[in-house]
């Protein structure tokens, strides 16, 4: 595998962690992060978040220990499901700017002066940073909750730019984020100083790397390239493995053939031996000479025979060990009866307006903040108004998966959440059906906080998906965000076959064009149309 040519930033020496309940996330960890920009890849729940939280100080190692060349700064995964922290202390500024505006009210208490220090001009400051990052000043004093994901992330990024620490760390940067945003954040990225380490799924943002790090199976590798050499390498790795591993099969299964051919021939001339001195054709004290000397002959034949077969085995051992045959998400969905001409929704736009139906596939695409998670709120919600757009739905059996996955209570178990969705589906068989999301085993009894973000989505889409009775509409808001691009095809898979209808908002081109949609709406400035 090409390795980075650069110095380690962040090197890591027998890492484990320990959630409280006893589920381990990571084991024994040993590899390092080179200066530069790093992708890190692995499939949801090998814990990537997890190690991000470790090297960000978020949580302490059960055992081993993180070595930092310098300050850190991140951009956590959860960062739009803290809807109450201000947009000023995502840039880092909270302190200085209260305590500027309490000067400015008349309050001289001396604390006030001591948090400003020297940054009496930060209000202008902050406002320079939104303007950089595209988002409007008066957004300074609104709340996380009030922005979309999109703005909510680019504030962050701001804040984290203007930092200057010596590591940063970013976990799905490009979630939520519009097509213009993602690339405003490509060109921040394409000219970020000191060391960056990325996890994502966005591969137009993977490709910006310079190395490619994988967590997988309790390890951690890293390529000196970006995603799709990295994709390559490891495509040709796997068909050597595989082909290995064939090879060694084979050769396992002749030895152990031919083991047992020497055991019939063996097994023979012994019985012929026993024969001729029963028929006495040979003197006794010759005979039992010979019958010494061939199960001598014998012993070392089995032992050379079983030590070739062992030895074969070990190798086919070693060979299936570098093939992957890893657990792939297997998406079922039921039929929820849904005719080709029934109405399920209208969308009424001034002067025009659509009408879905049957199992139509439509796409609501625009800009971060134009208003199309509130139009999807409306519409789940039975109908409402988005400034000009009048939506009204003629079913009650709506799925919704929102873009902030903020419905799950962290002391409910994962089980106790999908069943909620599933009262008719019996405990044995919501479990299997869990399993196909990969949640199994102890995972699913675990506790909503002790999941990764990309688990969170997990169970979020299961208790959405595996609902009885199956929903008319689905609705998603930005689906892709949180899955690994294994998941990612299995949903396409799902989706493309579900005979009922599907309205996703998304800026995943490639998952729209994936997913087939039979019509693309546009929210621009409170007005709809087909783009």
């Amino acid at each position: 595998m090409p390795q980075s040519s650069t110095h380690p930033s962040v090197v890591l020496d027998a890492v484990s962690f320990r959630w409280p309940d006893g589920t381990v996330a990571l084991r024994d960890l040993s590899g390092s992060f080179p200066s530069g920009r790093t992708g890190l890849v692995g499939r949801n729940g090998s814990g990537k978040t997890t190690l991000l939280r470790l090297i960000g100080g978020d949580l302490t190692p059960s055992a081993g220990r993180i070595h930092r060349t310098g300050d850190v700064a991140t951009l956590a995964q959860r960062l739009t499901l803290d809807v109450d922290t201000p947009v000023v202390d995502l840039l880092g500024a909270g302190p200085p700017l209260r305590a500027v505006r309490a000067i400015e009210a008349g309050d001289v208490d001396p604390r006030h002066f001591d948090a400003v220090g020297d940054d009496w001009d930060i209000e202008a400051r902050c406002h320079a940073a939104l303007a950089e990052a595209g988002l409007r000043p008066e957004m300074l004093d609104r709340r996380v909750g009030e922005l979309s994901g999109g703005e909510a992330v680019l504030a962050a990024l701001a804040g984290i730019r203007a930092g200057r620490a010596a590591i940063t760390l970013l976990d799905e940067p490009t979630n939520n984020l519009d097509r213009d945003a993602r690339h405003r954040l490509y060109d921040l990225v394409d000219q970020w100083r000191g060391t960056l380490i990325v996890v994502s799924h966005d591969t137009a943002l993977l490709e910006r790397m310079d190395d490619t790090a994988e967590l997988y199976d309790h390890a951690l590798s890293v390529f000196g390239g970006p995603y799709s050499k990295w994709r390559a390498w490891l495509e040709a790795e796997q068909g050597a493995a595989r082909q290995a591993e064939r090879a060694a099969a084979q050769r396992y299964r002749r030895e152990r053939r031919d083991r047992i051919e020497a055991e019939t021939t063996i097994s023979h001339r012994l019985a012929m031996g026993r024969k001729a001195e029963r028929e006495k054709r040979v003197p006794k004290i010759v005979a039992g000479g010979l019958k010494r000397a061939a199960q001598v002959s014998a012993g070392k034949y089995r032992g050379e025979m079983a030590d070739r077969e062992q030895a074969a085995r070990t190798a086919l051992d070693l060979a299936e060990l570098r093939v992957r045959d890893d657990d792939a998400v297997r998406i079922d969905l039921p039929d929820p009866g849904v005719a080709a001409g029934r109405r399920i929704a209208t969308i009424d736009g001034g002067e025009r307006s659509w009408i879905i139906q049957g199992p139509e596939r439509v796409a609501l695409i625009g800009p971060n903040g134009a208003g199309k998670t509130t139009a999807l709120e409306r519409l789940v919600g039975g109908g409402g108004s988005v400034g000009g757009i009048r939506l009204e739905t003629h079913t009650d059996r709506i799925g919704y998966l929102p873009q902030r996955v903020d419905g799950l209570r962290d002391d409910e178990s994962v089980f106790s959440h999908v069943a909620a969705a599933a009262p008719q589906t019996g405990s044995v068989e919501l479990r299997n059906r869990l399993a196909r999301f990969l949640i199994r085993g102890a995972a699913v009894d675990r506790p909503v906080s002790a999941l990764s973000g990309g688990e969170r989505f997990r169970v979020a889409l299961a208790r959405l998906l595996l609902a009885d009775p199956a929903p008319h509409l689905l609705v998603l808001d930005e689906p892709t965000n949180n899955l690994d691009l294994d998941t990612v095809d299995q949903l396409v898979t799902a989706l493309s076959a579900y005979r009922g209808a599907v309205l996703v908002v998304s800026h995943d081109d490639a998952f729209l064009g994936r997913l087939g949609v039979d019509l693309v709406l546009e929210l621009r400035d409170g007005a709809l149309e087909e783009p």
